[in-house]
């Protein structure tokens, strides 16, 4: 099993405890520790049966996480300034209960990322990605990613996703994931692979300096 706090694969041994049963299905709740981050993962289950003498669910109806509330992101890394992982972490948070909503923030992050990083100049989102598109100083992979949040949010047909992100509006499918896609890979550009390369750069210089040689610029 993965990890939803922390990604990292661990041996679940889940804990079940039942509740009560209702038209729906036989309802339990499950909870696994993880080895790696020391976290407890919670989920939400119907079953079709549930059997008394062995404390054992049937088979599984649903399943829903109940914590952590949204799986299969990454945490964002440290070296991210806390004014983009408020608007991120929520988008993340409330995805699975409005697309809409998580689409709103991360539109708003995204544009508030390309003017204080990118330095864009201040116009609508969908204007302001040309510009950085134009300058042609992302890699292809993020290029690609940066255009699709256009495409697949349809601003043409939406010119309110772009003139004002932050408001709740219509989302096309796979749209709010797509935003979050974008981000994750503008964080590392801006933020985590800089970082690295720095603390790649510095410890060198340190062995550098041990012994008696100049560093590198």
């Amino acid at each position: 099993m993965k990890c939803p706090h922390c990604t990292i694969d661990f041996h679940a041994r889940e804990s079940i405890v039942y509740i009560d049963s209702d038209p729906d299905g036989y309802w339990a709740v499950g909870a696994s520790h993880c080895s790696a981050c020391s976290r407890i993962v919670i989920r939400l289950i119907s079953a079709d049966q549930y059997y008394h003498a062995s404390n054992q669910l049937g088979t599984e109806l649903t399943s829903r996480l109940v914590r952590p509330k949204v799986a299969g992101r990454p945490p964002v890394p440290r070296d991210v300034p806390e004014k983009y992982r408020e608007d991120y972490d929520e988008a993340c948070l409330v995805l699975p209960d409005s697309a809409k909503a998580s689409a709103a923030l991360s539109r708003r992050c995204l544009q508030l990322l390309l003017r204080d990083e990118a330095r864009v100049t201040h116009q609508d989102l969908f204007n302001e990605i040309q510009e950085l598109l134009d300058r042609k100083t992302l890699p292809s992979h993020i290029t690609d990613s940066l255009d699709a949040v256009r495409v697949i949010g349809n601003f043409a047909a939406h010119p309110i996703k772009s003139q004002s992100t932050g408001e709740i509006v219509p989302v096309e499918p796979g749209e709010a994931e797509w935003n979050l896609d974008a981000l994750e890979s503008l964080f590392d550009f801006y933020f985590v692979a800089p970082a690295r390369t720095k603390a790649r750069k510095d410890a060198l210089n340190k062995k550098l300096s041990d012994a008696g040689k100049p560093p590198v610029k």
